[in-house]
Formats: C-alpha cells, sequence, structure tokens
C-alpha cells in the first residue's frame, strides 16, 4: 500500500486543530492523489505536490518551495544515524523530544 492513505488518517486526526502558522504543506509524488489535495486544501493548506507523469491535466505547483523536501529527507537521513531515535529506546515522551533535541544539535555542530 502506499503512504496516501496513511496521510489521509493523519489529516482526519488533525481536523481543524491545525497550527494557523501552517500555510504549505510539501508531499511527494505518493499523495498526489485527488482526494489527499483536496483534504488538504479543504484543512486551509495550500498542497505543494508535483504531478505524476502520466497525469492529462497537470496543475502548477511551486517549485523553488518543493525544492525543501529535499533538506527534510536529508535531515532524516542523519537522523538515522542514532539508533536510539530510531529503536525507541526512552519509555517516556520528555525524553524521547529530548534527545530529539540533542541530536538536532549534534547535526547542526558538525554541519558546521
Amino acid at each position: 500500500a502506499s503512504d496516501d492513505p496513511e496521510g489521509r488518517k493523519l489529516l482526519k486526526a488533525w481536523g481543524h486543530r491545525r497550527p494557523p502558522q501552517i500555510r504549505y504543506m510539501l508531499m511527494d509524488r505518493a499523495y498526489e492523489g485527488n482526494v489527499m489535495r483536496q483534504m488538504v486544501v479543504d484543512s486551509g493548506i495550500e498542497p505543494i505536490v508535483p504531478t505524476k507523469r502520466n497525469r492529462i491535466y497537470p496543475w502548477e505547483y511551486e517549485r523553488e518551495m518543493y525544492k525543501k523536501c529535499n533538506e527534510v529527507e536529508r535531515l532524516s537521513r542523519r537522523l538515522k544515524g542514532f539508533r536510539r531515535l530510531f529503536s525507541r529506546f526512552e519509555k517516556l515522551d520528555v525524553m524521547f523530544v529530548g534527545f530529539i533535541c540533542f541530536a538536532l544539535a549534534v547535526d547542526m555542530l558538525r554541519l558546521r
């Protein structure tokens, strides 16, 4: 199965409680379906998603904004180096979030 059904469940769970500062939702082609795009638009967010090559009526999207997806993917790859994060050793949410902050700080120091 693709990621699209899980993304729809996440949007439904989010409902109208989304943070007001979120204006764009960067998505890859896995979330390109009409239903998912309409759910994002109905929640008041602009979807930034390219069309699949076989779509008959492609739409326009902000290409410069979409390039930021690559930054998120690269950060996720770097955080996978912290085994403790992805195996979820921490039992308490506070400790887990604390270790995420620690991993992000270490990653930021490595990039300099």
